[in-house]
């Protein structure tokens, strides 16, 4: 898959930039800066986060930050330097200052257009494998690990993956039948931001501005996107039923997910 391509040019040392906006400006993440009144840099990122990023702005209607550059980390690692995003994120409106029914109303059907639009891009030609948006890296995601993973050639490896090499035969025994009927089912894969949570849903003017964030996202099972949003901190009951309402649940895979989340710290290392 090809990706657009942004302007290089020279600019001053990636450590000087970094040290002056953090004098200059507010903190906004542990590994965001701001270095000027439009633009952040952001990481070390996975590359994985700026095939995403490009991916979903080239082929989709999508809100997301404009790459300007990027710099490479000593690690294989990089920093993207984006535009910043003006506006509040949807986790501040909904949880703290609260939101007019007709503005959530709004938001949803922003938030259902944007992953029916991910949902409508053609899969890979092997079309049940996990992947990063170019398919030729794996994935990093918070609810696997760390590291990124993969890519993985199927699902089914993909799922045994997630139950830390348990053949799907002895999963029943191990983790319930929950886990194993989602992992006996087969699924398409749809391309997935997999953290599509209030805080990465930027708001202005009671509509999505942004959606930020993409260092998780790639090729997955369709149920990941629903199944993710759940994998977070955010307690509103109202956030969930609404989500419900915006994009295709999962309900059966959510259970399995949940199964998995309880027994595991981190893939491949299961609770005794």
């Amino acid at each position: 898959m090809a990706f657009s391509s942004f302007s290089i040019c020279w600019v001053p040392p990636l450590s000087a930039r970094l040290r002056l906006g953090r004098a200059c400006f507010t903190s906004l993440a542990p590994n965001v800066v701001q270095v000027s009144a439009h633009r952040i840099i952001k990481g070390p990122c996975y590359p994985c986060e700026l095939e995403a990023l490009l991916y979903v702005r080239q082929h989709t209607t999508i809100p997301v930050p404009r790459v300007h550059r990027t710099y490479p980390a000593s690690d294989g690692r990089i920093y993207i330097e984006m535009e910043l995003v003006k506006g509040v994120s949807l986790a501040e409106l909904w949880l703290q200052t609260g939101l007019a029914d007709d503005a959530k109303t709004a938001i949803m059907a922003d938030l259902h257009d944007a992953v029916a639009q991910l949902r409508s891009l053609p899969p890979p030609a092997q079309q049940d494998m996990v992947a990063s948006a170019s398919t030729q890296a794996g994935v990093s995601d918070g609810r696997i690990g760390p590291e990124t993973y993969g890519p993985f050639a199927s699902h089914d490896t993909f799922h045994t993956f997630l139950r830390g090499g348990i053949p799907l035969a002895s999963t029943q025994k191990t983790y319930g039948d929950a886990v194993f009927q989602a992992h006996a089912r087969h699924y398409k894969t749809h391309f997935t931001h997999a953290d599509l949570v209030p805080r990465n849903i930027i708001i202005r003017n009671d509509r999505i501005a942004a959606i930020v964030d993409w260092g998780f996202a790639g090729w997955y099972p369709e149920y990941w996107e629903y199944t993710k949003i759940h994998f977070d901190a955010f307690v509103r009951p109202d956030w969930y039923k609404a989500v419900k309402e915006a994009i295709p649940p999962y309900d059966a895979e959510l259970a399995a997910e949940r199964a998995l989340w309880q027994q595991y710290d981190e893939p491949g290392v299961a609770r005794r």
